[in-house]
C-alpha cells in the first residue's frame, strides 16, 4: 500500500487532467473507501463492511459523524457526545461513546492488535478526528471535481466538462440519507447540494450549443433534485429554441412560472422573461 501510494503521490502533475486523474487514483490506493451519497458503504481493502461487522447503529453513528466534520479540528469527545446524543445524561453519552467507539474501530480494523493505535482515526488526548490520508471519501472526490471544473470553466471549458461529468458520475443522491433528521448532518447535506447543482447547471450551460438534448435532460436531473433551480429552466428554455422546439421552451417557461409562483410568490427573473419574450417573438 505505500508503494502505491507513493506512485501516486509521483505521478501528481500542474494540471488540471492530471488532478482528475489523481483524484481517481486516490480511491485505487486508499485502503478504506466510504459512499456517503445515496447510501451509506464502507469498503476495508476492497470489502464491504456489512452491518453486521458494524454491530450496533451508534458505530455507524460515530463514524459518520467523524466523516460529517472531517474539515473541522479535532473534536473533544465531550463535543461529539453533545452533537451526537444530545438530549442524555452526562453518564449515559459517556456509555454510548465507548460503547460506539469500540464497535467502530473493530469494524474498521478488525485485526489491530490491542493497545495499538488506530489507523483510521487519530486520537490526541480526549479529541478525535479521521486519518484522511487513508481514507476516499466520495463526497470528497465530488467537490474536488467540482472545484476543478470552476476553475477550469472559462479558460479550458473541455477540462470542465470531464471534471463536471465525473462529480455528477459520484452523485447517486442525498448526503447520508439515513440521517436526514440529524441536525449534525443537515449543513454538509445543504453544502453538498448546492455543490452539487452547480455543477449540472455548469454543465448543461456548457453543452447547450453542441448537445442540447443533453443539456435538457441534465436541467432535467437538477429539477430532480432542486425543482425551484431557476436556471435549470432557463438553460433548458434556451436548449430547447436550439433544438427548435418553441413549444416546449414556451412550456418550460410556464413551468418555471408556476413553480416559482407556488413556492416563493416571486416572477421569474429578468433575464428569463427576456429569454421567453426572444421565443415568443420568434
Amino acid at each position: 500500500m505505500q508503494l502505491a501510494t507513493r506512485n501516486w503521490q509521483l505521478a501528481t502533475g500542474n494540471s488540471k487532467m492530471d488532478k482528475i486523474a489523481n483524484i481517481q487514483a486516490k480511491k485505487e490506493t486508499a485502503s478504506l473507501q466510504v459512499q456517503t451519497l445515496g447510501t451509506f458503504q464502507v469498503w476495508r481493502e476492497g470489502v464491504l463492511i456489512s452491518s453486521k461487522d458494524w454491530g450496533r447503529d451508534k458505530s455507524v453513528q460515530l463514524f459518520q459523524f467523524l466523516v460529517t466534520a472531517r474539515h473541522q479540528r479535532a473534536l473533544h469527545k465531550e463535543q461529539i457526545i453533545d452533537r451526537i446524543w444530545e438530549d442524555i445524561d452526562v453518564k449515559a453519552g459517556e456509555q454510548n461513546f465507548k460503547v460506539a467507539q469500540h464497535g467502530m474501530n473493530k469494524a474498521l480494523e478488525p485485526n489491530r492488535k490491542s493497545r495499538s493505535e488506530a489507523k483510521y482515526i487519530t486520537r490526541q488526548g480526549v479529541t478525535y478526528q479521521l486519518n484522511l490520508s487513508e481514507i476516499w471519501i466520495d463526497s470528497d472526490a465530488l467537490e474536488a471535481y467540482i472545484s476543478i471544473g470552476n476553475q477550469s470553466l472559462t479558460s479550458n471549458p473541455t477540462e470542465a466538462i470531464e471534471a463536471y461529468r465525473a462529480a455528477i458520475d459520484l452523485h447517486h443522491g442525498t448526503y447520508l440519507p439515513n440521517r436526514l433528521y440529524e441536525d449534525w448532518s443537515s449543513g454538509e447535506r445543504e453544502r453538498l447540494q448546492i455543490l452539487i447543482l452547480g455543477a449540472f447547471i455548469n454543465l448543461s450551460e456548457l453543452l447547450v450549443e453542441d448537445n442540447p438534448m443533453e443539456s435538457i435532460r441534465l436541467c432535467q436531473q437538477t429539477l430532480l433534485i432542486e425543482n425551484t433551480w431557476e436556471d435549470a429552466y432557463r438553460i433548458q428554455m434556451a436548449a430547447y429554441l436550439k433544438k427548435g422546439n418553441r413549444p416546449m421552451a414556451i412550456k418550460t417557461f410556464r413551468q418555471c412560472e408556476a413553480v416559482l409562483e407556488k413556492e416563493f410568490g416571486v416572477k421569474p427573473l429578468p433575464e428569463t422573461k427576456a429569454l421567453y419574450q426572444k421565443i415568443i417573438a420568434l
